[in-house]
């Protein structure tokens, strides 16, 4: 029966991964896969996840199943971090959420929920968007549109023509929106933006969809949710996606958090009880490791302290690399002005180069990401940025 399938695409990334590792010139530059790297381009295991590995192998005496909703102590203190611990929400008991297996997991069964609620349902996702959100929410059944969020010519939100889509949608629709660090534009909107957006939230009606994989890569942890917690204040209900990859180093270990902000303790107690048999029919129980590590992480005080002084150094060395990167390209004598990097958020920043001199890096000087322009800063050191910013001096 296999013969009926159809070969498919391979995936732009990962396919841009594998010809980066063929490639034998011994300088060339990876700025594609999103992951961060430090200085020598490794990808280093946090100190404050390093003890709490020591921790939980002392502790742990079983691998018997955890919970169907995951690590409870997960759970509360990721959502104390996106929410505050003083939350009135937590407080009245209104967020259902279950731990899932990564990001991913968390918006696959938050997109199955809306699935649940009405086959009909249409998400608004930005323009661009992860690319991943298309397969994660489209593969549910969801109807996908997309909303003018960055324009190119300018490297800048095209924060009138958003607010004049959204001002449009259904009250029954919902829209995604990047907690912080927009990927892949590195754009984030301003305070003052998200205020506006939120009192467009209470008047259209609409649910928000808050994708946060990056908390604490934008300007810290606590005001990366700045975003979140305002729109919590302005509309009785809100999804979440959260991703512990990034700012917690865990990528491999899949781990994530699918959260619903109800009206209420009634509704909250329904929409639990709905999460977790989705995740039930699609995993049946969460991985126990990552969860875990997390939730010691965030329970124990000297850890816990320990983990933000790393998170803030990893977003202290790439508004740095930010820097370097434009310093050099001015130093180039470039005719664009790239000083939109400096404003950008995150890991990501689009260069705003076409596809074409994207494909002459890639070829010509073995500087790889992708076809958007789309650039992992963390991908940048001080060893490579100079051969960097000529390159793309020449290519442009």
């Amino acid at each position: 029966m296999f013969e009926t399938l159809t070969a498919l695409p391979p995936d732009s990334i990962l396919g841009l991964s594998a010809a980066f590792k063929l490639d034998p010139n011994p300088k060339k530059i990876d700025l594609g896969v999103g992951v961060y790297k430090d200085e020598q381009g490794n990808t280093p295991i946090l100190d404050s996840v390093a003890k709490a590995q020591q921790l939980l192998l002392a502790s742990e005496t079983s691998k018997v199943y955890i919970t169907p909703q995951g690590n409870q102590g997960f759970i509360n203190g990721m959502l104390s971090l996106l929410l505050g611990e003083d939350s009135l929400i937590l407080n009245n008991s209104r967020v259902a959420a279950v731990q899932a297996p990564g990001g991913c997991g968390a918006l696959r069964i938050l997109a199955e929920l809306l699935m649940r609620i009405d086959e009909n349902t249409t998400v608004w996702v930005s323009d661009p968007t992860w690319a991943n959100h298309m397969p994660l929410l489209g593969d549910a059944g969801l109807t996908l549109k997309t909303y003018p969020y960055f324009d190119k010519q300018s490297a800048s939100i095209k924060f009138d023509e958003m607010m004049d889509c959204l001002s449009k949608v259904g009250p029954k629709d919902v829209v995604l929106l990047h907690g912080c660090c927009h990927n892949p534009t590195g754009a984030d909107l301003s305070k003052e933006q998200w205020q506006e957006l939120a009192i467009l939230a209470a008047r259209v009606g609409f649910l928000p969809f808050v994708d946060t994989a990056y908390q604490g890569f934008g300007e810290g942890i606590e005001q990366d949710t700045y975003g979140l917690r305002l729109l919590t204040e302005h509309v009785d209900e809100v999804i979440v996606a959260a991703s512990c990859s990034k700012n917690f180093g865990l990528y491999r270990e899949r781990v994530g958090l699918a959260a619903i902000i109800c009206k209420d303790e009634k509704t909250k107690d329904i929409a639990q009880s709905q999460i977790q048999r989705i995740a039930r029919g699609i995993y049946s129980m969460p991985p126990s490791y990552g969860g875990a590590l997390v939730d010691i992480i965030l329970n124990n005080k000297d850890l816990y302290d320990l983990w933000t002084k790393e998170v803030d150094a990893m977003r202290n060395r790439m508004t740095l690399l930010r820097e370097m990167l434009v310093t050099n390209l001015n130093n180039q004598g470039v005719d664009k002005d790239f000083s939109f990097i400096n404003a950008q958020k995150g890991m990501f920043s689009f260069l705003c180069i076409p596809p074409e001199q994207v494909q002459i890096l890639r070829k010509d000087h073995s500087v790889y990401f992708v076809d958007s322009s789309r650039v992992n800063i963390a991908g940048i050191n001080h060893s490579n940025v100079e051969a960097l910013a000529k390159a793309i001096a020449q290519t442009m």
